[in-house]
């Protein structure tokens, strides 16, 4: 019968068996050429009957420990592609600002030539030509210069697509890049714009207290050397620099219209100032002015408290000594003991500005780099020293007051050449800003570049090398350096760039709190909501208030050349961004990027943003890391608490065209094992108001997405798509919820069909995209399955494990979820164990793993049990396992436990004839009322005739001779296909039969076994032949009152045992066997993992297959029922 039975079922495997097999490639330890015998020699135990039918597909593993033991892997599994979901929201509309209509002349040109021209140029241009030299300065002007106008190619193009509001320059970065980078970005900016603020007021103080007022200092540096004397600078700046700060940000609180008016006063001073500069060097080739500049041996003096740069004098009274030997000897008189120094050199006077023709420039083209406190020479001039004395009356003599190098100069001047935003920050009152802002902006840099280049070669070729190297004018009595080379007068420029650097002060303190109040109103940056607000007129106080506390900082460093760099590294990063959205918007081709701006190229943008990356770098390593750590974490920060923005960034393009590359990948070949990940269909069902019913599934999702991989979580609705379409939002909406909640990042999709089985049959289909699709799905155990009203939903479930051996997708099935623990559990302690009865790719090996990584589970150890059977070397078994283990870099316990062959309990016997009862019932249900009263007399004729029968003999001649014709089965299949078609019965009928299922039940009209002839039948024939044994042939016994003899014969009912289906018997035993085993071993796990068998392929058997799974996990707490996909998941290579 056996054998009969077997043919049978494989037969009725039809197409389903070709999804249950398995190619020779996918199955590197089966052999595939193995004899029918062979194969069915496996079957023979009655101990593992419950895996038979897959045992071809899923072969023992006592079977394949000795291969596993010499593992190796295939190139296949699933690669993963993982993206971050991202939710839609619109952002709102800005409401245009009217405003004066500007033109390309005062709304574009002027205001980005008063916000580049700046403290830079007036107080250290000349320090960095004395130092870097004409050619090495030149280079970093070059380079400075370059930058800013690929920046502002790159912003034309960006600005000229489409209208730009108010908003400038971050605007266009975060609409352009995102809100992310949009929100990290315009911080960056906004930080940049502070800093610049703090570096203008710190040159207003230097020209105030060093040019203008030296007598104004509250600390005084009269009689003050070294650090005592840089100290007393830094604290008089720190001091007027605030109270600077305070009145600046006190205008602009007041009102920001009379910093405007003041605009162009400031613009005059700064234009004004350039041509005082221009006119000088014209006079210099005509008229050198007369600025003399006194050296000892080669070093350059102080000229300070002296008048004369001699040592004496000739006059008619003789030989008389000058304020300079008053300076190096002890007493005015000849004789006077001197400096040593002073004694062995002579006094030397050069002409600080000999004029552009004097052919200085060859001297001063290349750089001379100082350390901190070294004494400014010039090389040409002769110097008697020993270099064993100590230097004495060093603050008679010109130092360096920092230590110079190439990188330093780059970080100090790149602020000179910023501001090219100016233009793009007046969007909103501009006539035309399309028009006007390229075209401004690029001329106001083609303009300042030649300025700034002109000004490199005019200053190497007009000013002499030792006075150039004079930051502070020391040398040439405490004039500015480049005040000395302006025409008509010194004080030309003195004053105007001191009012160009408050006013640039003031514009910054203006700019940047407007800045900080678009990037809150926005709502991009949680925590900076607060500045959003301000006074009644929109004037952003909260703003303001924070950037002059920050501002304030800035001047506490009290160092133009400490702040310069800072700055520097916030305005390049700004700059990069910018290059990069252009880049990117070209590169992708967005049908929306259509700029007037025409002469840009993403090559230019790439070299644009390779140059301000490179500029970081050269300014200050330490800084660039800082900036880019602050941008990052505000990248970040934004990223996971900001609010979500939409706005057709370049950003969310280049994560189109990324995922659509990636997906094109997924589909050129098989992917590899070691790139297999579970991507998980969960399927879960939603209540009558579309609440999630199993809210525990997704914590275990959580839980197992250790490796990271895709995520579906999937639910079906039973109706129209019309009449449900709001049942349906509603039901995404709770998905994404609990998703959110349980930190499961994923995609949620929604399927309505006609009924749930369809629905679930097209989530499991359609679900993912061309290769990146899911290779697991994860579905909770239908709880209530033995209810009447529950009917169709085991047999949804049983059409979803077929219908995922046959789609090659692996299937979990947690039983009791409510029990598993939520995310926020941890276990102390306990075990993982894992039953591993047939080979499944590894999926039994790898899902621990991945829970293990979790919290959770963390602290839970794993072990393996895998059974042996009577012909089984369990020792090696055991070696061979632990081997395996070890080749898989898996920590886990082994435990081999022998299940030998015994016979078959009466226990078993009894549960097996429930159960075939309770079938029988089961397919009453569903018969219609005719039907149903024909079934119930030819059921209680059948056990009448059972009772009366006392010996084994007479049973085997009733069953010949009762064997029934082909065509009770043909009419066994109308009553089949009736099954859908036929209307339940009520609820009460139903409760009744399933009631009536406890009581004892005599046994049913045996089935007909096949006789040899009838084996060669047709599929067809053995599909029906199947029916009528394992459904007619298992009817229930008529509802009674059970008699004494019942109770009598209760152990000599042999008789009835032996007209029970066979293969529902060894099942039955191997379920209670195995139940046994788990039970004796894992009763105290935290979690059992263990092979699920597979549905038969026989559909007659599904109760009973729900029933043998019951008993298989009857008494365990939690428990993971695990199908591998027919793939290997796991290697033991790297």
């Amino acid at each position: 019968m056996l054998n009969n039975l077997t043919d049978t079922e494989e037969g009725d495997g039809g197409a389903q068996s070709q999804g249950d097999s398995n190619p020779k490639e996918s199955s590197p330890f089966i052999n595939s050429s193995e004899a029918a015998a062979e194969k069915n020699q496996q079957y023979d135990g009655k101990n593992m009957a419950l895996f038979e039918e897959e045992m071809d597909t899923s072969p023992m593993v006592s079977s394949l420990l000795s291969s596993l033991a010499n593992y190796s892997n295939l190139p296949q599994g699933c690669k993963e592609h993982e993206e971050a979901e991202n939710n839609e929201a619109e952002s709102a509309r800005k409401k245009p600002v009217k405003a004066p209509q500007l033109g390309t002349l005062m709304g574009v040109y002027m205001p980005c030539i008063q916000n580049i021209f700046g403290v830079i140029l007036f107080l250290r241009m000349t320090w960095l030509v004395g130092i870097g030299g004409v050619i090495g300065t030149f280079i970093i002007v070059f380079m400075c210069c370059a930058t800013t106008m690929l920046t502002a190619i790159s912003m034309s193009a960006i600005a000229t697509n489409g209208v730009v509001p108010a908003g400038g320059s971050y605007y266009m970065i975060s609409r352009s890049l995102g809100p992310e980078f949009g929100g990290a970005v315009g911080i960056c900016f906004y930080l940049g714009t502070t800093y610049a603020g703090a570096m203008y007021i710190l040159g207003a103080i230097e020209l105030l207290l060093i040019y203008i007022a030296p007598k104004a200092a509250i600390f005084p540096l009269e009689g003050l050397e070294g650090a005592e004397a840089e100290a007393a600078l830094l604290n008089n700046m720190r001091v007027y620099g605030t109270i600077l700060l305070t009145s600046m940000a006190t205008v602009v609180f007041v009102g920001v219209k009379y910093v405007n008016k003041l605009a162009l006063v400031f613009l005059a001073c700064v234009i004004l100032s350039i041509l005082a500069v221009y006119a000088g060097v014209t006079k210099t080739g005509i008229d050198p002015p007369d600025f003399p500049v006194c050296i000892l041996g080669n070093r350059t003096l102080v000229w300070k408290n002296f008048d004369v740069c001699a040592k004496t004098i000739e006059t008619a009274n003789g030989t008389i000594t000058t304020q300079l030997w008053r300076m190096f000897c002890d007493s005015p008189f000849l004789n006077a003991t001197c400096d040593k120094y002073f004694v062995a050199n002579n006094v030397t006077q050069i002409q600080g500005i000999p004029g552009v023709t004097s052919g200085v420039l060859a001297d001063n083209l290349f750089g001379t780099y100082y350390e901190k406190g070294d004494l400014i020479a010039k090389p040409l001039l002769e110097s008697v020293e020993d270099h064993d004395d100590p230097l004495t009356n060093a603050n008679r003599y010109v130092l360096a007051d920092i230590t110079s190098f190439f990188t330093l100069l780059v970080g100090i001047y790149f602020p000179s050449v910023t501001g090219i935003m100016a233009g793009s920050n007046r969007s909103g009152d501009l006539r035309d800003a399309q028009k006007s802002i390229p075209i401004g902006t690029i001329a106001a840099i083609t303009t300042t570049s030649f300025v700034y280049m002109s000004s490199v070669i005019l200053f190497g070729a007009c000013i002499e090398g030792v006075v150039l190297r004079d930051k502070f004018g020391e040398g040439v009595h405490g004039n500015l350096v480049i005040g000395t080379l302006a025409w008509p007068s010194p004080w030309v420029i003195v004053i105007g760039s001191f009012f160009s650097t408050c006013g640039a002060g003031l514009q910054s303190l203006t700019g940047a709190p407007r800045l900080l109040q678009a990037i809150a109103k926005d709502g991009i940056v949680p925590a900076l909501r607060i500045f959003g607000h301000g006074k009644a007129n929109g004037e952003p106080t909260w703003s303001l208030l924070l950037t002059a506390c920050i501002c304030e900082s800035g001047i506490l460093i009290a160092s133009l050349d400490s702040v310069a760099p800072i700055l520097s590294m916030f305005f390049l990063m700004c700059y990069m961004f910018v290059n990069l959205a252009c880049a990117l918007q070209t590169l992708l081709r967005t049908p929306n990027w259509r700029p007037r701006f025409k002469f840009y190229h993403w090559a230019l943008s790439f070299l644009g943003m390779s140059l301000c990356l490179t500029l970081m770098f050269l300014c200050s390593w330490h800084y660039a890391i800082v900036a880019m750590g602050i941008a990052g974490s505000i990248y970040k920060y934004i990223e996971f608490t900001g609010a979500e923005k939409e706005w057709g960034d370049g950003i969310r393009g280049l994560s189109l065209s990324a995922a659509r590359y990636a997906l094109m990948r997924l589909e050129e070949g098989q992917p590899h094992t070691k790139n297999w990940r579970p991507q998980l269909l969960v399927l879960v069902s939603t209540d009558a108001e579309q609440n999630v019913e199993q809210p525990r599934l997704l914590s275990l999702t959580n839980q197992l997405k250790a490796g990271k991989g895709l995520t579906i979580v999937g639910t079906a609705l039973e109706g129209t798509y019309l009449a449900n379409y709001e049942q349906a939002q509603r039901a995404d909406q709770a998905l994404r919820k609990l998703m959110e909640t349980e930190k499961v990042k994923g995609f949620c999709q929604v399927t309505v069909s006609s009924n749930l089985r369809d629905a679930t049959s097209h989530l499991l289909q359609a679900s993912g995209l061309g290769g990146l699709k899911h290779n697991a799905v994860l579905v909770s155990w239908p709880r209530n399955w033995k209810q009447g009203d529950e009917n169709q939903t085991w047999r949804n479930f049983i059409e979803l494990v077929r219908e995922t051996t046959i789609a090659r997708l692996a299937l979990l099935v947690p039983k009791n979820i409510s029990a598993f623990p939520s995310n926020g559990e941890r276990f102390t302690e306990g075990h993982i164990d894992v039953w591993w009865i047939v080979h499944d790719g590894g999926m039994l090996m790898l899902l621990p793993f991945l829970l293990r990584q979790h919290k959770v589970w963390r602290k839970c150890k794993m072990r393996i049990f895998t059974v042996a059977q009577l012909d089984d070397n369990s020792i090696q078994m055991k070696k061979d396992l632990t081997t395996f283990l070890y080749h898989l870099r898996i920590d886990a316990m082994v435990e081999v436990v022998e299940m030998h062959d015994s016979d078959i309990s009466a226990y078993t016997y009894e549960k097996t004839l429930v159960m075939e009862q309770r079938s029988q019932m089961l397919k009453q249900i569903n018969l219609t009322k005719t039907e149903r009263e024909r079934e119930i007399q030819s059921i209680t004729d059948s056990s009448r005739g059972s009772i009366r029968r006392k010996n084994p003999a007479a049973v085997i001649t009733q069953l010949s001779v009762t064997e029934e014709p082909p065509a009770t089965s043909k009419e066994e299949k109308p009553e089949e296909e009736s099954k859908s078609a036929s209307p339940p019965v009520s609820p009460p009928a139903q409760v009744q039969l399933i009631h009536d299922n406890t009581t004892p039940a005599s046994p049913a009209t045996p089935a007909t076994p096949l006789t040899p002839g009838e084996e060669a039948q047709s599929p067809g024939e053995q599909i029906q032949r199947t029916w009528t044994e394992k459904c007619d042939g298992e009817a229930a016994k008529p509802l009674g009152v059970t008699t004494q003899d019942d109770i009598k014969d209760i152990f000599n009912m042999k008789p009835e045992w032996e007209n029970l289906n066979q293969s529902n018997v060894r099942r039955m035993h191997t379920a209670l066997r195995l139940n046994e085993v788990i039970l004796k071993k894992s009763s105290e796990a935290k979690l059992v993992l263990l092979n699920m068998p597979g549905a038969p392929r026989n559909r007659t058997g599904d109760e009973n297959y729900m029933e043998f799974l019951e008993v298989l996990t009857d008494g365990l707490n939690r428990v993971l029922l695990v199908r591998g996909g027919g793939r290997e998941v796991i290697t033991i290579y790297s």
